[in-house]
């Protein structure tokens, strides 16, 4: 059984499906949960996480940049100074491994230095091209994602939120396996050890509804890929359009897309509501694991 170390937890692959907390340090995430809106967003996302270790979270993942399709991009600085005092707070209180959700190779140092353990890159190290020999000097894990929002339409509606939208035709599996093959591999070519590399095929990211229906369908063929999987299913739009509803009532459609990837072999989730997720995969892995 192939295992990584993250901080000071050692994640043992296909024993159980893990859960990672969202912590998201904007005034602008899509569900509506960014803590960057408080006055004092440092001890509101300390209060969040706490919130979620007690509800069963095993890794935190802190964000200071909004990544829903229309958002605008934060500098690097203002990014530093959202996401720093963060992972620093959270690494003196907490003993949970933590993640830095960037694709900027700075800030992921930086948070690094402050107490982070890993590194989640929704652009799979394809934005910054220090991003693998950061990862790789600093033996972090790092999440590599397969993301093909660059020049995709995106339909916006008012209530259920962005999508993005185009032709179906191709085979999106095999477009994401082939993709998240080679970013594995660039990441190797550049000293990142194989056992320190997440793939994650990018629900939502540059994707049709159809598309991530299919990806949740398949995504037991990615493991053939040899790397642990990590699913980003929480409140996407891609439930949203499929059962009409706005972000803030997708923790059942979320629940379901999470079972339905777990029991396909994901794992990690990434999601919002921890506790619900996590108590519903606590009963999935008895289940299918075996444990």
């Amino acid at each position: 059984m192939k295992k990584t170390q993250i901080g000071n937890t050692e994640f043992s692959w296909g024993e159980r499906t893990y859960v990672m907390g969202i912590l998201n340090v904007t005034p602008d995430s899509f569900s509506g949960d960014g803590v960057f809106v408080e006055k004092n967003f440092v001890q509101a996302a300390v209060a969040q996480a706490q919130r979620f270790v007690s509800e069963g979270a095993h890794i935190l993942d802190v964000g200071g940049e909004s990544t829903r399709p229309g958002s605008e991009p934060v500098s690097e600085a203002e990014e530093l100074r959202r996401v720093i005092p963060v992972v620093r707070a959270l690494s003196q209180m907490l003993q949970i491994p933590i993640s830095v959700d960037t694709y900027k190779a700075n800030v992921a140092r930086e948070a690094i230095a402050a107490g982070a353990h890993c590194i989640n890159d929704v652009w799979g190290g394809t934005k910054d091209a220090a991003m693998y020999s950061v990862a790789a000097e600093l033996r972090a894990p790092i999440v590599l994602m397969h993301n093909s929002t660059a020049g995709q339409q995106v339909y916006q509606d008012a209530q259920l939120g962005s999508r993005f939208v185009g032709a179906d035709s191709k085979d999106i599996v095999d477009e994401v396996s082939r993709e998240l093959r080679s970013l594995a591999e660039a990441a190797q070519a550049h000293g990142v050890s194989p056992k320190n590399i997440i793939l994650d095929p990018g629900f939502g990211f540059g994707k049709t509804v159809e598309q991530n229906l299919e990806l949740v369908r398949r995504i037991d063929e990615l493991k053939t890929l040899g790397y642990p999987i990590l699913a980003g299913i929480s409140r996407k739009s891609f439930v949203g359009y499929t059962l009409d509803l706005p972000p803030s009532e997708r923790v059942e459609g979320t629940l379901a897309a999470a079972v339905l990837c777990a029991e396909r072999g994901a794992d990690i989730l990434r999601v919002h509501d921890v506790q619900a997720v996590r108590r519903a995969l606590d009963l999935t892995d008895a289940v299918v694991r075996e444990n």
